[in-house]
């Protein structure tokens, strides 16, 4: 199954854009903290960022080169999604530093949550991410009827 990236964890993110990997995290990496590289990206449809060992990432980028080159989507896909992905790398403390660029689209300021979302993980503002997880009654029924059809509860 390789890496799994399980629950979310808050962190502060400093004034130059740097946020600890969460220890957990950086345990499943299973790696000396100066040899993990993560790609960063920002998400197409939430205001966050997906982030991507580095070995998942090149899974993935062999999936889209084997997409056709000129249909439309598939350029409009790599240009906002390939094009914007960012390599960190850890430093001695488990820090990596988020780009300027990848900030501003999550809204990155002071509190950061990180949550694991199985092979990946998404990093989001910690006012956005409680927004994010905010429904109303309709919204619930819908994910409910949606999830139980999906899953055939």
């Amino acid at each position: 199954m390789g890496t799994m990236f399980r629950g979310h964890f808050e962190h502060a993110i400093d004034a130059k854009g740097r946020t600890s990997l969460p220890a957990r995290f950086r345990d499943v990496l299973d790696a000396p903290a100066e040899q993990v590289a993560l790609i960063l990206t920002p998400a197409l449809f939430d205001p966050c960022l997906h982030c991507y060992p580095l070995k998942a990432w090149e899974e993935l980028e062999a999936k889209i080169a084997a997409l056709p080159q000129f249909e439309p989507n598939v350029v409009a896909f790599r240009r906002k999604y390939l094009s914007a992905a960012v390599e960190c790398e850890l430093d001695k403390q488990g820090r990596i530093l988020v780009p300027p660029s990848l900030r501003e689209h999550a809204g990155l300021h002071k509190e950061v949550l990180w949550a694991g979302m199985g092979a990946t993980a998404e990093l989001w503002s910690k006012e956005r991410w409680k927004a994010a997880q905010t429904m109303s009654e309709a919204e619930l029924a819908s994910f409910k009827a949606a999830i139980a059809e999906q899953f055939r509860l």
